[in-house]
């Protein structure tokens, strides 16, 4: 009988099976010191780490460690042309530029399991650069995580087309970092995992964000909702 107690409080305590599941990723990681906040969040939750950056070799280092899903945060160019990093995808690139400048990146994140785009507006526009870039991931089997700059984005075509495994995102938490605005844009990833089944949400390493996903994510109902890493879903 005791026995029998203990496996019930067990399969309690355990996600369901029918669960939604969300994904977030933290962008723009290895810029500063004070991003190192963000590796109080779950496991679960992905870092895109930009490249070439001071921090960049050491979050990607100390997140492997932590067993955390990293993923290069890859520059390419935007419509605007502002803002814009060093070492950037760039639409009139030749294929063997666009390849030697994702090699380059991909150096400075060691275990990066896939890519996500840092801007992109433009870039993700055309088939070409987008079916180049797809290309190079699919020789490596590194994933493709659209982060949905711009709504006439190629890149879950050209995905397809080379075999790539790919998602998209669903919501940016963080474009207002007002905690009531964090809090609405949250509350609509999860309706849309409850509607959809998965939903995933790209986020920022602010203070008020992390703060913000340290304490909701905590309280998670997992006969609900289980957080998963992307590499769960894709």
């Amino acid at each position: 009988m005791r026995l029998f107690v203990v496996l019930i409080a067990l399969l309690v305590s355990l996600p369901s099976l029918s669960a939604a599941k969300i994904s977030i990723i933290i962008d723009d990681m290895g810029n500063h010191v004070g991003d190192a906040a963000a590796f109080r969040l779950p496991t679960a939750v992905t870092f895109a780490i930009l490249p070439h950056k001071p921090l960049s070799r050491v979050y990607a280092k100390r997140a492997a460690a932590q067993q955390r899903e990293v993923i290069l945060h890859m520059p390419m160019e935007s419509l605007a042309r502002a803002k814009q990093e060093e070492d950037l995808l760039l639409s009139d690139m030749q294929p063997q530029e666009i390849r030697l400048t994702l090699n380059k990146a991909l150096k400075t994140v060691p275990h990066a399991v896939g890519v996500n785009n840092h801007m992109g507006s433009r870039f993700t526009q055309l088939s070409l650069p987008m079916s180049i870039t797809m290309e190079y991931l699919a020789e490596r089997g590194l994933f493709f995580i659209d982060s949905r700059t711009t709504r006439y984005s190629r890149a879950t075509l050209m995905a397809k087309k080379r075999g790539v495994r790919h998602a998209e995102r669903n919501v940016f938490l963080d474009h207002n970092v007002s905690e009531i605005a964090i809090d609405k844009q949250f509350k609509r990833l999860l309706d849309l995992a409850k509607k959809n089944g998965y939903a995933l949400g790209i986020a920022h390493p602010h203070e008020q964000t992390l703060d913000y996903l340290e304490r909701e994510l905590a309280k998670l109902d997992t006969q609900i909702f289980q957080l998963v890493p992307l590499t769960s879903v894709l």
